[in-house]
């Protein structure tokens, strides 16, 4: 999503960010629809793949309601995120389940709203499913997500295909699996997938995986095994400081040349390449200071808000609605009581003031879904654009709605 000035005002689309900031109170998320449409478009266009949704990136329902209208399905991690997918009108036969910790709460509300398949993480999830399977009497259609032991070679926090990560089954027990779920009366193995982790942009590593996942093709079918899908996951880079992006046109080749002529269906499920450039988030300057060399612009937005940079390290540009020629080296830090409360570090910005505008870029994946009330503050507001218009798509939270919830025993209310 590019801001364009326009007599020195800043726009999206046809929607100038003024108009919002005077409307509405910071910090709050804006969304490019059209963006959002480019970036699905883009992956459809390059490859021949059934599209999912990885829910966890942005979970709205108007985010939701966008990728239903695109055709795309939904990947979910737990039953919230299903019924957000229900509820946006998702087909249930294009919801996958996944997820390395369901209860059996989860899974049984699963196998109620008959989604297309429910991926194993473990044997003992495999036996749970089956148990429910048997008391509900239904038939659950399943999928095994598998540890290829492949190393995304991304940020280790976010690597998720090593064999000493947590997810997935391992790769050498495929054929113990195929056995045991012979031998079961209540499941359907529909099909598998692989995840190994997110940002990653070097196509030699997506090469690895998907040759991984044509081998575990050909190891089930000689366990006798018949499946329809393949899940070759997501993972794709976005660029967030000047990486190289993925070139989807070689990915596409790749995909053709190691699954050729394949009787499977094949699936893939980006989250944040969908909606990470799609996103900003408008931030206030409260107050400026200088602490030793530091500039500070201290923000209303902060870790609270945006949990990236402090958790990830992660970089997010920053455009300021008011330019001039006159630069200074700022360090942007939210107002939460943490010294890991910064947005950025050490970045050369128009000289700025109190009460000055200020867009974190890049902030549509990962950003609102993981916020807080840490200290005691409000969940922000999510506006979408669409051409020239702008819609509140979640209002920001009042913290007497907040306050409401605590519930103060009796014993101490004498």
């Amino acid at each position: 999503m590019t801001i364009i000035f326009k007599n020195k005002k800043p726009f999206i689309e046809g929607v100038c960010l003024n108009e919002i900031t005077s409307a509405i109170e910071t910090p709050f998320y804006v969304y490019s629809q059209k963006s959002i449409t480019n970036a699905y478009n883009k992956i459809k266009n390059s490859l021949n793949a059934e599209i999912f949704f990885s829910v966890k990136a942005n979970s709205n329902l108007a985010i939701l309601s966008i990728m239903k209208s695109l055709g795309a399905g939904a990947g979910v991690v737990s039953a919230g995120e299903l019924e957000r997918a229900i509820n946006a009108g998702i087909a249930h036969s294009k919801i996958i389940f996944e997820g390395v910790g369901k209860s059996i709460n989860d899974v049984e509300y699963a196998i109620n709203n008959n989604i297309r398949q429910i991926n194993i993480e473990s044997i003992e999830e495999l036996n749970m499913i089956e148990e429910l399977g048997k008391s509900l009497r239904q038939k659950v259609n399943i999928g095994i997500r598998l540890n290829p032991d492949i190393d995304g070679k991304t940020l280790d926090k976010i690597s998720t295909g090593r064999k000493t990560d947590k997810f997935g089954i391992p790769f050498d027990t495929i054929p113990d699996v195929c056995s045991k779920i012979k031998k079961l009366e209540w499941v359907n193995l529909k099909g598998i997938s692989s995840h190994i982790g997110s940002q990653i942009y070097d196509l030699n590593i997506f090469e690895k995986v998907f040759k991984k996942m044509k081998q575990a093709t050909e190891i089930i079918e000689a366990n006798d095994v018949l499946i329809d899908y393949l899940d070759l996951g997501g993972g794709f880079g976005v660029i967030y400081n000047n990486e190289k992006e993925v070139d989807f046109k070689k990915l596409s080749t790749l995909i053709k040349k190691i699954f050729i002529n394949t009787k499977y269906n094949i699936s893939v499920e980006p989250g944040r390449y969908l909606v990470a450039n799609a996103g900003i988030l408008v931030t206030k300057i409260l107050t400026s200071k200088t602490n030793g060399s530091i500039n500070f612009l201290i923000t209303d937005a902060g870790m609270q808000t945006l949990l990236r940079p402090a958790m990830y390290n992660a970089f997010h540009n920053i455009i300021p609605f008011k330019q001039s020629n006159n630069k200074k080296k700022y360090t942007i830090a939210g107002p939460i009581c943490e010294t890991s409360d910064v947005l950025v570090n050490n970045i050369d910005l128009p000289v700025q003031q109190t009460g000055n505008y200020l867009a974190v870029c890049d902030t549509g994946a990962y950003g609102f879904v993981m916020a807080s009330n840490y200290n005691t503050r409000s969940m922000p507001a999510e506006i979408l654009i669409y051409n020239d218009q702008y819609a509140i798509i979640r209002n920001q939270e009042k913290i007497s709605t907040l306050i409401e919830k605590d519930i103060i025993p009796n014993w101490l209310l004498n």
